[in-house]
């Protein structure tokens, strides 16, 4: 099969569970712990690299007809580690050929975008290429694989590709075990797309933001809290884009500052205030609210006449009523 998406499918449909497996708690705990089948699906996905090479034609094309592959997860390239590499292709030269294929624009990269970025940083004219036949759905799936297995790949990045990539599969528990991740992380990394706009918008500029664990409970709570909710994390939001809150903490605080401001609205709702007069003077009032019935008489008007008055009232009243 030529195809990398039947490849994938055919090579994973065996594949046992993640619950199957101890999480290791060396890994990040706001990344999904992956099964076995990652590291074939990666082999997988470098063999079908080496077939388009093997099946292309090289040549060497103007840096600036290349554009990157549109399902590619990365937002975010190491400025650090492009310059390395940059330096070694300035010492050395271009060692292995990009992989890419023709598009009505151009052409579009493969694999191989660090190098093609690289030689941009250069200034380059020119780039050793190799010129292929791709489906979207390879160009999908090589992106996806070749970038997930990455510590650096941040979970935004990957919930982005993730949703790219799920319309080749038939359901997100295949592309699940293609990937060699558990169902529960793909729907954990599945959780971003349902943020607020504001939130997503700042995820675009500085992915690592928010990881998965903490997506997945900030969107539980929206649900729970509703519009109060996306008011709360509009607050709340701000201390997190500037290093002041822990992303692990934005779900509690965005809960607290909902419940808090409901629970205002509704005693502000259920309170009402009743004054009453002696002649033309304010004598005192009664406050109904949640807590109970209130009644407050203005000093002056006070006296012991009253006061007696009052107490025979209340026990009778007390007195009268049904046990």
């Amino acid at each position: 099969m030529s195809n990398i998406r039947e490849q994938m499918l055919a090579k994973t449909a065996g594949i046992r569970s993640t619950a199957d497996r101890k999480p290791d708690a060396t890994r990040r705990t706001n990344r999904t712990e992956t099964a076995p089948g990652m590291a074939g699906a990666l082999a997988t996905a470098q063999l079908r690299v080496q077939e388009l090479e093997a099946s292309g034609l090289q040549s060497e094309l103007p840096v600036t007809e290349i554009v990157p592959n549109p399902w590619q997860p990365r937002r975010v390239f190491n400025d650090l580690k492009l310059s390395e590499l940059a330096e070694s292709i300035r010492e050395v030269g271009l060692l292995q050929p990009i992989v890419v294929r023709r598009v009505d624009s151009g052409y579009q990269l493969v694999a191989g975008e660090r190098r093609w970025r690289a030689h941009k940083m250069l200034s380059l004219d020119d780039i050793k290429a190799v010129v292929v036949d791709c489906s979207d759905a390879d160009m999908a799936v090589l992106a996806m694989v070749e970038n997930i297995s990455r510590d650096d790949l941040s979970d935004y990045e990957i919930s982005l590709s993730l949703r790219q990539t799920e319309k080749e599969f038939p359901s997100r528990l295949r592309l699940a075990e293609a990937l060699g991740m558990s169902k529960t992380g793909i729907y954990r990394f599945m959780s971003f797309s349902e943020l607020p706009d504001f939130i997503l918008k700042d995820l675009d500029l500085q992915p690592r933001l928010l990881g998965g664990n903490a997506a997945e409970a900030i969107v539980t709570t929206l649900r729970k809290h509703g519009e109060a909710g996306v008011t709360a994390a509009k607050e709340i939001w701000p201390l997190v884009t500037s290093g002041n809150l822990d992303q692990g903490k934005v779900a509690a605080a965005i809960k607290a500052v909902a419940t808090r401001r409901a629970a205002s609205i509704s005693s502000a709702r259920e309170r009402s205030i009743d004054k009453y007069f002696s002649g033309k003077e304010q004598a005192g009032s009664f406050t109904r609210d949640i807590n109970g019935f209130t009644v407050k008489i203005r000093a002056g008007a006070w006296t012991d006449a009253l006061e007696t008055q009052i107490r025979e009232l209340l026990s009778q009243a007390f007195h009268n009523q049904p046990k």
